[in-house]
């Protein structure tokens, strides 16, 4: 049964300062004891960061209309590249990755952060438009930090 991860208690507070710290703590997590809040596991949540990332640079299959990116730049962009995010959306199915190993997915999301930080160039983000590259890493961390906070480290005995 699926968990409404809008409604989850217990989660933990996450902020990232940079990509280099995210990961840090991605590795750190792919070989503790966890005990997963939300509806997917480790692989699929390193999965689901890399593809987004990758995204960012490679362009994605959906762009609202220009109206709407106008509306969503004005009212919500502040609030998804500097605050917390919140829980509760659904991802695009592109985005939904398979549970696959934790080491494929960690070594993807390796790559995919490389490429966020030697590669100049983004794509327009589907609601905000122009971000921009410092934009998109805001938004990358924002978002990290929201699937990161399903994961909690099982207490020692």
């Amino acid at each position: 049964m699926a968990v409404t991860t809008k409604k989850v208690e217990g989660r933990r507070k996450v902020r990232y300062a940079s990509l280099d710290e995210f990961l840090q703590e991605a590795e750190r997590l792919s070989q503790a004891d966890v005990r997963m809040l939300g509806n997917w596991s480790k692989a699929q949540i390193y999965g689901h960061l890399a593809r987004t990332m990758d995204g960012s640079i490679d362009g994605m299959n959906f762009l609202l209309p220009a109206p709407a990116r106008f509306l969503m730049s004005l009212l919500m962009k502040r609030k998804f590249l500097y605050r917390a995010l919140p829980a509760g959306f659904k991802s695009v199915p592109e985005f939904v990755p398979e549970d696959t190993s934790l080491e494929d997915e960690l070594g993807g999301l390796r790559k995919a952060i490389t490429r966020q930080q030697e590669e100049p160039d983004r794509v327009l983000h589907p609601a905000f438009g122009n971000i921009g590259k410092e934009g998109w890493i805001n938004f990358h961390l924002r978002h990290a930090e929201l699937h990161m906070s399903f994961l909690v480290e099982a207490e020692s005995k």
